[in-house]
């Protein structure tokens, strides 16, 4: 077996990847070698003077080292004593007593209109709530998102229905990660991953307005647009791996506001989209030609 040695945003952590998953879904983190009772790989490294943390998640383990040494001058021998553990019979982490079932899917991934978004379609429903996270602490609710945005180059993430919709930071191209992500997103799925605990997140600010609950308070206008978008718009916006929501309708100025998610949001033909497609749908099917469509921020 061998290690691959990847830098990360951290200058004091390495990452020692392998070429398969060593967790089942589980990520683990240990400050010391009494900590690291369940994990025999982490408790063998802790003999190294220089280590401070020990992560194990997916398919990598990620050390973090103190300050006396620089990883130039040690990472290939830590990388060859990981290798000689595993290769040698060694465990990583002990096997959970009540391991769970694999169920089998099917992951593949999607281009969309956005060249920093991909959409990973799985071949079963994982939610019945969209949602979006900008961030790993937005992320709460989605354990699959928390564990995603561990990996340096994912910006955000948007979950709805079918799908898995990531967009990447521009230092990194496709052609590097759409294979470790659709292999991540399948064995989290398969080995009984939580993709999003619907109950964290029926009460956020978003999600109120994704389901318009005053929607029988609003004007005949304002429910008119939503009945377009939803009709009309979404399925298109959905099958590009994004999401558009109902904000507001100012009837003074015919301004609509919309909010954009997923693979839409900063995506270069949105302005676009909104404006030949969307705007003139809504003037069309409204008859009225002075209503003005504009994106806010997802």
């Amino acid at each position: 077996m061998k290690i691959n040695i990847k830098e990360t945003q951290n200058p004091t952590i390495i990452k020692f990847e392998f070429p398969e998953f060593i967790t089942q879904n589980q990520s683990f983190e240990f400050k010391n070698i009494d900590e690291a009772k369940n994990s025999p790989l982490a408790q063998q490294l802790f003999y190294l003077p220089f280590v401070k943390t020990v992560y194990i998640s997916g398919n990598f383990v990620a050390v973090e080292r103190f300050s006396i040494v620089e990883w130039s001058d040690v990472q290939e021998d830590v990388a060859e004593q990981i290798e000689n553990f595993v290769n040698n019979g060694g465990v990583i982490v002990l096997a959970n007593e009540n391991p769970i079932k694999k169920q089998p899917v099917t992951v593949y991934g999607e281009t969309t209109p956005n060249p920093a978004s991909l959409k990973f379609v799985v071949n079963k429903a994982l939610t019945k709530v969209a949602a979006e996270f900008k961030n790993i602490d937005e992320a709460k609710p989605s354990p699959l998102a928390q564990e995603l945005f561990k990996f340096h180059y994912v910006k955000e993430i948007f979950i709805a229905e079918n799908y898995v919709s990531v967009t990447k930071y521009d230092s990194i191209s496709w052609d590097e990660i759409t294979m470790e992500l659709r292999t991540f997103i399948k064995q989290f799925i398969e080995n009984g991953g939580t993709v999003i605990d619907e109950t964290q997140i029926a009460a956020t600010e978003k999600q109120e307005k994704q389901q318009i609950k005053n929607f029988d308070n609003l004007d005949t206008t304002s429910k008119q647009i939503i009945n377009i978008l939803e009709e009309y718009v979404k399925p298109a916006v959905a099958a590009d791996g994004g999401n558009i929501l109902f904000d507001s309708y100012d009837e003074t100025d015919k301004r609509v506001k919309v909010v954009l998610q997923g693979a839409c949001n900063g995506c270069p033909s949105s302005t676009f989209t909104l404006k030949s497609g969307i705007e003139n749908m809504l003037k069309d099917m409204l008859n009225d030609k002075d209503i003005v469509v504009e994106a806010l921020n997802g």
